[in-house]
């Protein structure tokens, strides 16, 4: 049996097919080739168009079937992981009603800060885990508040990846972990909230009927099937947020395991069993794809919003001529802590572990006599790194110490001197995986569907790749120099 996996991410939809009894990858695809745009109609603002996602899945989905090494009619689940906390809205013909507001737009910071403030941060910590913040419901009530027309259209809200389940099915679902991410879940009392439903003055019927992660989300259309060569009614058996899924995917499902990503952002991910919650919201709290009432499984998110976006921006300003690969390489050309070129990662959209604050993007201490292309690519990564390590102080704040970390070698990982410097500005050891996020969703499909018993048998032959450990390395004074720099920032921008 086969499995299809399909990963909306920011920059591009992949998909993979995935042999259900070898776990392996038959083939992969992933459309378009140069990165999705995103549109910035103000500063701070960021829209994607769910159509063009859909139309990249369906290209992606074809250029699978492409190659020819397997039979679309073997398919037997769908999977599906999104990146989070966008806003999708559909009428009652199931018709866009606007663009998506994505992850990184920060036009509802004020918007959430007020909810906070009206329904009380105790009350909110307690039973939303977080600040209504920036999220999901947030962007709801900007819509509401200045887009009357369309709000007043609205049939149905989703997130991305509900989205796609909706193209391919007709059928609208969502989950416990889905609302929380979106901040519309009382962690108290296992339902949607009345607080921001009240506050915000939603109506209850906005909500897709609530169903497990791991569970039939809707058959494939006959017209949908006959397009993408599939059969009709295979069930869209799992559907993720893009980091609960990458946890998914390195098999991190209990309390302890830490999972770690640095692609378009850069996220640590640890699941707990306890209903906790950082007093100031910079690292956030959602019901994880194993969450259910009686196991009460949570993510723990830390996350900087431009990580693989700074490293993209820094190539096309200073290394169109290079490829990546020789980036990494040339970075390892510069000694540590760059000779004193130093670089703040934030530049995309309202960082959450600042307190929704947005320092922006710079670059300090250039010396045009000494710094060079090698310079600027290692002071990148060494910033990406110690940010990071400004997260995991807050993470270990709140009582969660990771031991260890798992990624998946790719992204900002393939660079061997980005994973070492991690590890030495975190102090935790790192295990690399093949893993992907669209492997993740068509697992995840597979323990959906029945065809694995358990996640244990979903990820029975994982095997790390590599294991990095700090060294001697002393990167605790590179650390200190940027976050004094970080915090005149912050303390510049008040």
């Amino acid at each position: 049996m086969l499995l299809l996996g399909i990963d909306i991410g920011t920059s591009s939809v992949k998909v993979s097919i995935i042999d259900a009894a070898t776990q392996k990858t038959i083939t992969s695809a992933q459309y378009p080739d140069s990165e999705s745009p995103i549109t910035a109609l103000q500063p701070g603002w960021a829209e994607q168009s769910p159509q063009m996602w859909w139309e990249q899945t369906q290209k992606a989905i074809e250029m699978c079937n492409s190659s020819k090494k397997y039979n679309p009619l073997d398919v037997s689940a769908i999977g599906i992981a999104y990146q989070m906390h966008g806003l999708v809205l559909v009428d009652k013909d199931q018709k866009l009603l606007r663009d998506s507001i994505i992850w990184c737009d920060s036009r509802a910071v004020e918007i959430g800060e007020k909810a906070f403030n009206a329904i009380g941060h105790e009350q909110c910590l307690s039973h939303l885990l977080n600040s209504p913040g920036n999220f999901t419901a947030s962007k709801l009530a900007w819509v509401k508040q200045n887009e009357a027309a369309i709000y007043a259209q609205i049939d149905k809200i989703m997130l991305p990846g509900d989205f796609i389940a909706m193209k391919l099915s007709g059928d609208i679902t969502t989950s416990i972990s889905a609302l929380s991410e979106g901040v519309f879940f009382d962690f108290q009392t296992n339902s949607l909230s009345k607080d921001v439903i009240e506050y915000y003055g939603f109506s209850e019927s906005l909500f897709p009927p609530i169903q497990p992660v791991f569970s039939n989300h809707g058959g494939v259309l006959p017209s949908v099937a006959q397009q993408l060569g599939l059969k009709a009614g295979v069930p869209i058996a799992y559907k993720a947020g893009d980091q609960p899924n990458n946890a998914l995917s390195l098999n991190v499902l209990n309390p302890g395991e830490v999972a770690a990503t640095a692609g378009t952002s850069g996220v640590i991910y640890g699941v707990s069993d306890k209903l906790t919650y950082d007093p100031q919201s910079r690292v956030n709290t959602f019901a994880h794809v194993n969450y259910t009432e009686q196991q009460k499984s949570l993510g723990v998110l830390l996350c900087i919003n431009g990580t693989g976006s700074l490293y993209r921006w820094t190539k096309n300003l200073f290394g169109s001529a290079v490829s990546y690969t020789q980036m990494n390489e040339l970075a390892t050309k510069a000694p540590l802590g760059s000779d004193g070129l130093r670089i703040l990662p934030f530049g995309n959209g309202a960082e959450r572990m600042l307190n929704n604050e947005l320092p922006g993007v710079h670059l300090q201490n250039i010396d045009l006599n000494l710094h060079s292309q090698a310079h600027i690519f290692r002071a990148v990564q060494e910033g990406i790194a110690c940010a990071f390590r400004y997260g995991v102080d807050i993470m270990r704040e709140n009582g969660m110490s990771p031991k260890i970390i798992r990624a998946g070698k790719a992204n900002l990982f393939l660079s061997d001197l980005f994973a070492q410097t991690f590890v030495n500005a975190t102090g935790i050891p790192v295990e690399l995986y093949n893993n992907d996020g669209s492997v993740g969703a068509a697992l995840g499909a597979g323990i959906g569907s029945g065809i694995f018993a358990s996640p244990a048998e979903a990820f029975a032959k994982m095997e790390r790749i590599q294991l990095i450990e700090p060294t001697t390395a002393d990167f605790e004074p590179v650390y200190q120099e940027w976050k004094a720099l970080l915090q005149k920032q912050l303390k510049s921008n008040r």
